[in-house]
């Protein structure tokens, strides 16, 4: 069984940059990707695989132009490049949209870290190319600092690293293989009325409350709405014609913003892991979850 560990990097000034420097160069592959299995199938050409692309790339980085995609790990643009092909192939499964090009300022600044590279100790995490330079005081800087020290397990076989950015901090995402539980069931099934009002009834008559219905959340929630407000003002008020001119005081509301966006999410998930590890301790033999729509549910004004 494979599980997925999340956990926070503190990374410095260059080490910042760095990232944010892969991320862009793991964007410009899926785009020239995207973009090259778009011209081959305009010429009437068969799709490629992610194996022809790599190929095409690797002359591509032999110019000059594209030099300095050296500077960085060539696992970052394959995977990019496969990243890209799997979406194809989503889509011609029917499983997903067309695949769109990533944007610079809307899309989510990620890359893959090879499994091979990447080496952890209780307290940092060591990824491909951060430091430019092989001397030992230097090379150091490829060393990034966690936020929670012993977390992700040593000397064990990775899965699929991800090093994300979620508008304020750096994440690093792996899977590690676990032993399945071998606990026996205690009890019988038990089965879960997902609604509005609360969040969940269970059938052995276990009630679970509504998180975004405490004042908790609620005094939150209004004061994401009045800094919105305050925000759209700014905009209008330094509206230049059809552009808008972001300040800096924009910009430092809007880090206010996404602080509560990400302590709302925070109470949320907290509050999701507390109800779904008490029903798991309770050790039913099979669990049944009502399907509905809650989603569409919450949309409405009268319902959520």
């Amino acid at each position: 069984m494979i599980k997925t560990l999340k956990v926070m990097l503190c990374p410095d000034n260059k080490q910042r940059t760095k990232l944010f420097e892969c991320a862009g160069t793991a964007r410009f592959a899926y785009n020239w990707a995207l973009n090259y299995q778009q011209m081959n199938y305009d010429i009437g050409n068969d799709f490629l695989s992610d194996c022809d692309l790599r190929k095409t790339f690797t002359k591509l980085k032999q110019k000059d132009k594209f030099k300095w995609i050296n500077d960085y790990s060539n696992n970052i643009t394959k995977q990019a490049i496969k990243d890209a092909c799997n979406s194809y192939k989503n889509f011609f499964k029917g499983l997903t949209k067309y695949p769109k090009f990533k944007s610079k300022r809307k899309s989510k600044p990620s890359f893959y870290a090879d499994t091979c590279k990447i080496q952890f100790t209780d307290t940092h995490i060591k990824l491909e190319k951060i430091a430019d330079s092989t001397r030992k005081n230097r090379a150091k800087a490829n060393w990034i600092r966690l936020a929670e020290h012993s977390r992700i397990p040593l000397n064990c076989k990775y899965y699929n690293p991800r090093v994300t950015f979620d508008g304020l901090n750096w994440w690093i995402s792996v899977g590690i293989e676990c032993s399945a539980n071998s606990e026996k069931p205690l009890n019988d099934g038990i089965g879960i009325d997902i609604g509005i009002k609360d969040l969940a009834v269970c059938s052995d008559k276990n009630t679970y409350k509504n998180i975004n219905k405490t004042e908790k959340v609620r005094k939150l929630k209004k004061k994401k709405r009045r800094l919105q407000r305050k925000i759209s003002r700014k905009y209008n008020k330094n509206r230049k014609g059809v552009r808008y001119c972001k300040t800096k005081n924009i910009l430092k509301s809007e880090e206010q913003l996404l602080k509560i966006n990400h302590r709302l999410t925070n109470i949320r998930h907290n509050y999701l892991h507390h109800v779904t590890s008490e029903i798991i301790s309770r050790k039913p033999k099979f669990i049944v979850l009502e399907d509905l729509n809650v989603k569409a549910m919450m949309k409405n004004k009268h319902l959520a």
